[in-house]
């Protein structure tokens, strides 16, 4: 039997600003573009007014979604095409979520004048953790800014004076190719490990800054095992990829943390490198800590994604394929 598709709907809505709304609407309308093409509505547009036709419950979101993002532009915010893919994710999720509180959540503004804010629920419950708690764990799959934001914390922690060092560490786990077989010293062959965390600084500070700031050692990207025998006071600590990490690590790291110390410890449990008879020191920190106050854990999931939308079918591809393994293995 065939479903009856869902009643056909149009709504008006009046803007008041035009300079907002030429805002929102960006050049050659290029963000009207977008939202009917992720939405499946036709939007018309006759002065201050646009009129919304197509799938009754789309044209409910889009409406939401128009007032919600004219008003986040309003307040000067700077709208680009990926923000609005977000916004229509998030609605589409919650369609109370109040974008505002997310998107006008100034975390730090690049040396490239680039604002870095929140881009879903959960990297927004993710900064708040992170300012309200000495340890956060940021859990999930690649490409939800978990390093990301974290470093931005901990550059804006830095420029105000809230700690006087920061200290980035990535466990040196090979994925398919030895150390010993990459030239150089162990300088050089464990550096391209630590090449994203240098990626993501530099993002955010000018080059010749973030380096003088490591060269006197305010700024430091180490291997984790670097981290041994040391205690770190009035730092912001940032442990990347640490789904790599084994127990004997993961207990090391987290005994480190002096006062003054903020920790932020990332990972992603679905792309573990370790031996198979080696637990990952990330599920165990979780399963062992996941009580303990004080110490927060923020889940993300596929509808975080903030890298290029094909990232997003990637992961829900792969997680597809996940779950009938699991599902075949159970069968058995």
């Amino acid at each position: 039997m065939k479903k009856k598709s869902e009643p056909a709907g149009l709504e008006k809505i009046v803007f008041p600003d035009n300079d907002v709304l030429r805002s929102l609407f960006g050049e050659h309308d290029r963000n009207l573009k977008l939202i009917e093409k992720l939405a499946a509505v036709k939007l018309g547009v006759r002065g201050n007014v646009i009129s919304i036709t197509g799938d009754s419950l789309a044209v409910t979101l889009i409406r939401t979604l128009l007032s919600r993002l004219y008003d986040i532009t309003s307040k000067g915010y700077p709208l680009y095409p990926a923000d609005i893919e977000y916004a229509h994710r998030i609605l589409s999720e919650d369609c109370t979520a109040d974008l505002e509180r997310i998107f006008l959540d100034t975390v730090f503004i690049s040396a490239k004048k680039r604002i870095i804010t929140p881009k879903s629920i959960a990297q927004k419950l993710y900064i708040d953790a992170i300012r309200n708690s000495d340890m956060v764990f940021g859990i999930g799959p690649a490409g939800t800014g978990k390093t990301y934001l974290a470093m931005a914390m901990a550059i804006s922690a830095l420029l105000e004076k809230k700690v006087s060092r920061i200290s980035l560490a990535r466990p040196a786990v090979e994925a398919g190719e030895k150390l010993g077989f990459l030239p150089g010293d162990l300088s050089e062959k464990v550096n391209p490990y630590l090449r994203p965390l240098y990626d993501a600084l530099f993002d955010m500070i000018d080059f010749e800054r973030a380096s003088a700031l490591m060269h006197k050692g305010i700024i430091e990207v180490a291997p984790l095992a670097f981290m041994r025998g040391r205690t770190l006071n009035d730092s912001f600590v940032i442990l990347d990829e640490a789904q790599n990490t084994t127990s004997e690590q993961m207990k090391m790291f987290l005994t480190r943390l002096g006062y003054g110390s903020k920790a932020v410890i990332t990972g992603d449990v679905t792309q573990i490198d370790l031996p198979i008879d080696k637990p990952s020191g990330l599920v165990e920190a979780e399963e062992l800590l996941c009580k303990t106050e004080g110490i927060h854990f923020v889940h993300f999931s596929e509808l975080d994604v903030v890298r290029h939308p094909l990232v997003l079918d990637i992961i829900r591809a792969y997680n597809h394929l996940d779950h009938r393994r699991r599902s075949d293995k159970n069968k058995r």
